[in-house]
């Protein structure tokens, strides 16, 4: 991600922010990899990502079609799943007003941007981390969201979403304070 994402339109951002996981999925070798969240592996975290969000969407009316399942195939599951969402994104119902019973009203636009896109986001670092490489985050965003996750820490925590922060250096770069922050060890290694 050369250029920084803040400022793109939630479609825009979610086109770049999907190819940059894809990159990753492309780059796993071993899906039984151990991943920085405990107890997944490099799998999980696409399942994660594949999964979640069809049920959120459906909480607020909206169905999304399945594609191929991500234990027989997690490229063409992450594949399909992200072309599926852009469409959406792309889409004339992207303008809709999403009500959820858990995250209030929105438009479905901003809806899955805040609360998926950042997810899967976040979740390129565990990829990546899986796979033994760097994940190549746009530390711009990474700041936008470390800024807005940092008004609702308590929050965040108490929804078991996020692990307790793991201190980092003052004067660590946004991606690795936001890893961090989200309870990831910025330093975790794959056992090799």
């Amino acid at each position: 991600m050369a250029e920084s994402i803040v400022a793109l339109a939630p479609a825009d951002r979610h086109r770049v922010v999907a190819e940059g996981f894809a990159e990753q999925v492309a780059a796993v070798s071993d899906w039984d990899s151990p991943a920085p969240v405990e107890g997944w592996v490099a799998r999980d975290v696409v399942t994660h990502l594949v999964e979640w969000l069809p049920g959120f969407l459906a909480g607020g009316g909206v169905t999304l079609p399945t594609g191929p399942a991500v234990a027989a195939d997690p490229v063409s599951a992450w594949r399909a799943h992200a072309a599926v969402v852009q469409a959406l994104l792309d889409g004339p119902s992207a303008e809709d007003t999403f009500t959820h019973p858990m995250a209030g009203e929105h438009r479905l636009a901003d809806a899955v941007d805040r609360f998926y896109t950042a997810d899967v986001y976040m979740h390129t670092w565990d990829l990546a981390a899986a796979a033994g490489r760097g994940a190549g985050l746009d530390p711009d965003f990474a700041q936008s969201l470390l800024d807005g996750m940092s008004g609702i820490e308590d929050l965040l925590r108490s929804s078991g979403q996020y692990g307790p922060a793991v201190p980092v250096a003052a004067d660590a770069d946004a991606v690795t304070r936001l890893i961090g922050f989200i309870g990831r060890d910025p330093a975790w290694q794959p056992v090799c």
